[in-house]
């Protein structure tokens, strides 16, 4: 198990440098750079740089020039001189191929710089919103995994009956609607939308929450939660259930379980002892995807509807503005975390399965 480890530790390098070469190259080509942002801004040019951010020539590519002899739309008028420090000022007075050397050296030793626009550093931002996408994706795992996988044992169980009909009723009505859609309906019935103000509908815990005592701070704490996670459990939530119920169907059909059972095995020893460990195992193969979704991509929508400044939010503002430090910090360190969460569940693999060994495969 060791030298699979170290093989797949190794292989991280030439993944994670491709994924942000590909990223790196991309925004080569987009259009309305850091230097075109400032150059709209000096000279008062929004609604033109709205225009040249849908589909203008982008202050990267560096084709085409303008009616000033300048490679950046808007720019005639202002002084060369000026455009050059600011190249300087965003890093582009560099070739491309330096300026990607340069970041992956710096990041590969986790220093990502400072943003372009928030006059703070990378990390400091990240440090700062990463309580909320932390909270809101630790426990939608919990919750997701710690009540789909018993019902859908259950469902499985009781394949057919009234039981397993009514809450695939449920469950399919709950993955049908979209968990930002069902937010705004949370907040129109339960956060002084148009009936009730029982939930707050801004941060992550209340203004006074310093002054709290020990036990009104999780209360406090959960209050601001409830409804953004009722929300972003919808979807994780039938997923995972209908997923673990067809599992154990299937594995409760095979023959080593009715083997089991003319054992005289009784039904709990089998259901747990046999088929719960082949059953999980394509529980835990979708287990990396679901973690990275949940505590990252999945809650830009719901960050934006309850007001909670995460790092979802933080990654599309940062799009949107081309802030480029911020950009190429979280996609590496999303992209790292996802890397190492896909060895972790292989491992997980082995500890659930030993007769599984990745050693003996080509990787």
């Amino acid at each position: 198990m060791g030298a699979y480890i170290l093989r797949r530790l190794l292989l991280m390098i030439p993944t994670i440098i491709g994924i942000m070469a590909i990223s790196f190259t991309v925004i080569q080509f987009a259009p309305g750079g850091p230097v075109e942002q400032v150059i709209a801004q000096l000279t008062g040019d929004a609604q033109g740089a709205d225009a040249r951010l849908s589909g203008g020539g982008g202050d990267l590519m560096g084709s085409g020039m303008d009616e000033g002899g300048s490679k950046y739309r808007g720019a005639q008028g202002l002084d060369p001189e000026l455009i050059k420090k600011l190249e300087k000022q965003f890093g582009f007075d560099k070739p491309p191929l330096t300026r990607f050397g340069e970041m992956m050296w710096n990041y590969i030793r986790f220093d990502f710089g400072e943003s372009f626009f928030r006059n703070t550093s990378v990390l400091d931002l990240i440090k700062d919103k990463l309580p909320v996408s932390a909270s809101l994706g630790i426990w939608i795992m919990i919750f997701s995994y710690g009540i789909s996988i018993p019902l859908g044992i259950r469902k499985a169980v009781k394949d057919g009956s009234t039981f397993d009909v009514w809450t695939s009723g449920v469950i399919i009505i709950g993955y049908a609607v979209p968990s930002f859609l069902f937010g705004i309906l949370l907040i129109v019935l339960f956060a002084g939308g148009s009936f009730y103000d029982w939930f707050p509908l801004r941060g992550l815990v209340s203004d006074n929450f310093d002054q709290l005592a020990w036990w009104q701070k999780p209360l406090d704490y959960f209050w601001h939660l409830a409804l953004p996670l009722i929300s972003l459990s919808l979807a994780a939530f039938a997923t995972t259930t209908l997923l673990t119920k067809n599992s154990f169907i299937e594995e409760i059909k095979k023959q080593y379980v009715v083997t089991a059972r003319a054992k005289g095995l009784n039904e709990r020893k089998v259901l747990y002892g046999h088929v719960f460990r082949n059953a999980m195992l394509i529980i835990i193969a979708g287990f990396p995807g679901a973690f990275i979704s949940a505590f990252f991509t999945g809650s830009l929508l719901i960050e934006n509807i309850f007001s909670l400044d995460g790092l979802g939010r933080l990654g599309y503002l940062s799009v949107v503005n081309r802030d480029y430090p911020i950009v190429f910090a979280t996609l590496y360190i999303f992209s790292l975390l996802g890397l190492f969460v896909s060895l972790i569940s292989d491992l997980i693999y082995t500890w659930i399965d030993p007769r599984i060994d990745f050693e003996r495969r080509d990787v």
